[in-house]
């Protein structure tokens, strides 16, 4: 045996959910797995808050693609890629039990007002600059002095004509630590995760301004992800048939960006990877688009579960879950000359009992023809549905490790 030890495959069984092995990780979640997930929104908020209870030690990859809302702001006059997702995830994973988490959290979900005139905007900027309003003067120092740096040096570099209407001053803050970090993202999520002390990793897949475009079914192309999503405009009157990273509305055309290799390493680590509930396209796809994400999750050799969403995505528009694994493989395949094998890419579709939650139905049979294993669960509760409950849903994941 080498040094560094040798590594051999073994194949075990899973109760789902593992009482035993979740009392262990919930005694020791500083020891917790590495739950690999690629995602982005808010989907997954519930679940990230639930899962901090049994590990510290979970990766989560976020698309920078939001072009809507208030990250257009930023990232139009910044020319960076947008952070509002990459805020909500650390939030969600922040130790809540900390001295002046709580009051970091309710500051950095905090929104300028949509309808005040910009002189107004302005003067409330300078209140939490200053420390005088509450909710920073509730902060305990260092942590309020960082806070107030940041926010002090975004105003320096904010536009004369920047538009603060509706802004998230979380994302003004990472914006400032961006700008001060030679405009990488690392940095400033590294200063914030420990100021909290987010439980968990959280990684923009790139560190680039670049914009996702989808191909529909009737041959136009859509660019923009607050266009593709159906949350600020009408959803797609049509299928999607390909997603791709592009540079702008007006240079549509495809780019393969490579990924980076502290990506590639993070991956390699996993202990599962989790291609999880949430915008289909705009938050997994988009995740999975970069070059060189198929194959390190091609060479990580720990379990793959899909889980597909319960209620209606306006992004799938009637494709079932048959669908979504083919285009699951079909993105993570783009990587090779020739196809891999189902099973390096994707082993397990996790699903609650009750099939007629999802859209177009679950094709069982086709699916275990393709070689995967589909686990059926009560993932769901009176509460919850018809979406799935966060803590089945957590226990069901760690049980699977």
């Amino acid at each position: 045996m080498s040094a560094t030890g040798t590594r051999i495959t073994v194949t075990k069984s899973a109760l789902l959910p593992d009482p035993v092995k979740l009392a262990r990780y919930a005694k020791a979640p500083e020891l917790g797995p590495k739950i690999l997930f690629f995602s982005g929104g808010t989907a997954l908020r519930p679940l990230s808050q639930k899962l901090i209870e049994f590990t510290h030690n979970s990766i989560h990859f976020i698309t920078p693609f939001d072009s809507g809302g208030s990250s257009a702001v930023l990232r139009k006059a910044f020319a960076m890629p947008a952070i509002g997702d990459i805020r909500n995830r650390l939030m969600a994973l922040a130790d809540q039990s900390l001295h002046g988490a709580p009051e970091i959290y309710e500051l950095f979900a905090l929104r300028l007002p949509k309808e005040a005139d910009p002189g107004a905007l302005n003067d409330l900027l300078q209140s939490l600059i200053r420390g005088k309003h509450p909710l920073v003067a509730a902060i305990p120092d260092p942590m309020r002095k960082i806070i107030r740096n940041h926010l002090g040096r975004f105003a320096e570099a904010m536009p004369t004509d920047f538009d603060l209407r509706g802004a998230s001053i979380g994302n003004l803050i990472l914006t400032a630590g961006y700008l001060d970090y030679r405009r990488q993202l690392d940095p400033v999520i590294f200063l914030f995760a420990n100021l909290v002390r987010v439980r968990g990793v959280v990684r923009p897949v790139l560190n680039k301004d670049l914009q996702l475009a989808v191909r529909l079914d009737d041959g136009s192309t859509v660019v923009g992800q607050h266009r593709i999503t159906g949350k600020e405009t009408a959803p797609l009157n049509t299928k999607i048939r390909s997603a791709w990273i592009c540079a702008s509305s007006e240079e549509p055309a495809p780019l393969r960006v490579p990924v980076r290799n502290k990506v590639m390493e993070q991956i390699q680590q996993a202990e599962l990877i989790c291609y999880p509930i949430g915008s289909f396209y705009s938050s997994l796809i988009a995740n999975l688009l970069p070059g060189g994400i198929g194959r390190a999750i091609a060479s990580t050799p720990c379990p793959k579960v899909f889980i597909p969403n319960t209620s209606g995505d306006p992004e799938l528009h009637g494709q079932d879950v048959m669908e979504q694994v083919r285009t699951i493989l079909y993105t993570l395949q783009r990587d090779f000359p020739e196809p891999l094998p189902t099973r390096d890419l994707l082993n397990f579709v996790l699903i609650d009992h009750d099939l007629t939650l999802y859209p177009g139905g679950v094709p069982r049979h086709s699916l275990e023809k393709m070689g995967l294993t589909v686990i059926a669960g009560d993932l769901t509760t009176e509460q919850s549905r018809p979406l799935l409950d966060a803590t089945r849903l957590t226990e069901a994941l760690l049980s699977l490790t």
